[in-house]
């Protein structure tokens, strides 16, 4: 390479770190002022977030409101999500995302249920004409249904979070080079959801505390994921697919099949979102997801625009 392209190579990237930042930056405090009126309201009822889910849907929003507004001071467009899923690749991040929580749950609330760490108790789903049935039938059925038709539903709130979190916040903390992007940007999404967890509104167990150094760890090993999907998928639908399945599966399926587990509170430490065992096979899962070299891309169409492992990201 001649000086001169060495040059302008150098200027272009201290522009785009440059830029990156300042979009950041508005990004931040967007998510700040926004998530902090949210978070506001429910924290002064006191009361478990599922009393509150018209403000709840509105917070995990948050996120691509404050990117909006980021993008239209900046002046930017909106390729970089890049909302095309493109060949076996694509597919398959989409495969992963989706069947990810699916194998959490079953190791770690099967594990919790085999050693009575916590007590497997099917609920009567008499909706679906399931109240006389086999609990394993149940559980079964439930976890299709949940894969389907509540994936689909819990996209919608996922994609408020995701647009921001892995469509704008990840790909500019890796242009604005940052070290271990990857980290920081799961530590963030889990600093994000620390209030309503310390006062015992969400994903609390007995101790709001420890729920809440649990929650960090295994929402940091989810952020690894999310962002595994999105960019060596180069699209934002994994992500979402991601985020969406993992609510609907560990909450809607694997703590309603606990007794005592719930979205917002669990009785013992073992399961939950913040539970020791959930934590665990969450963090397994991501170093084994993340050991091998990996190329990321803004988009399937454009050459990758960093390579990760465990080491660097």
């Amino acid at each position: 390479m001649d000086p001169a392209t060495a040059v302008a190579n150098s200027e272009e990237d201290a522009t785009r770190r440059a830029r990156a930042k300042r979009g950041l930056a508005i990004y931040f405090l967007g998510v700040l002022l926004g998530s902090g009126v949210c978070e506001g309201l429910i924290l002064r009822t006191g009361e478990p977030i599922e009393k509150h889910v018209v403000l709840a849907v509105i917070n995990m929003w948050v996120p691509t409101f404050a990117s909006l507004v980021a993008r239209l001071v900046l002046r930017e467009g909106f390729k970089d999500v890049s909302f095309s899923l493109r060949g076996g690749r694509g597919l398959r991040m989409l495969a992963l995302a989706w069947l990810y929580p699916v194998g959490v749950g079953l190791l770690a609330y099967g594990t919790a249920w085999a050693f009575h760490l916590d007590m497997f108790a099917a609920p009567p789903m008499a909706s679906v004409g399931l109240e006389h049935a086999n609990p394993l039938v149940k559980f079964a059925v439930s976890i299709g249904l949940t894969l389907t038709i509540g994936t689909a539903f819990s996209s919608i709130s996922a994609a408020g979070e995701e647009f921001g979190w892995r469509g704008f916040m990840l790909t500019r903390l890796v242009d604005a080079g940052f070290r271990r992007p990857l980290l920081l940007s799961g530590l963030i999404w889990s600093g994000w959801h620390l209030p309503l967890i310390l006062s015992g509104q969400y994903a609390a167990g007995p101790n709001p505390v420890v729920s809440a150094i649990m929650f960090i760890v295994s929402t940091t090993a989810g952020g690894y994921v999310a962002a595994r999907v999105r960019l060596a998928s180069g699209s934002i639908w994994p992500a979402v697919i991601y985020h969406a399945s993992w609510n609907a599966i560990i909450q809607g399926v694997f703590d309603r099949f606990t007794a005592g587990g719930n979205a917002s509170r669990t009785t013992t430490i073992w399961t939950g979102e913040s539970g020791i065992l959930v934590v665990l096979v969450d963090v397994i899962f991501a170093i084994a997801l993340m050991y091998r070299p990996w190329d990321a891309r803004r988009s399937p169409e454009e050459e990758p625009m960093a390579t990760f492992s465990v080491r660097n990201a």
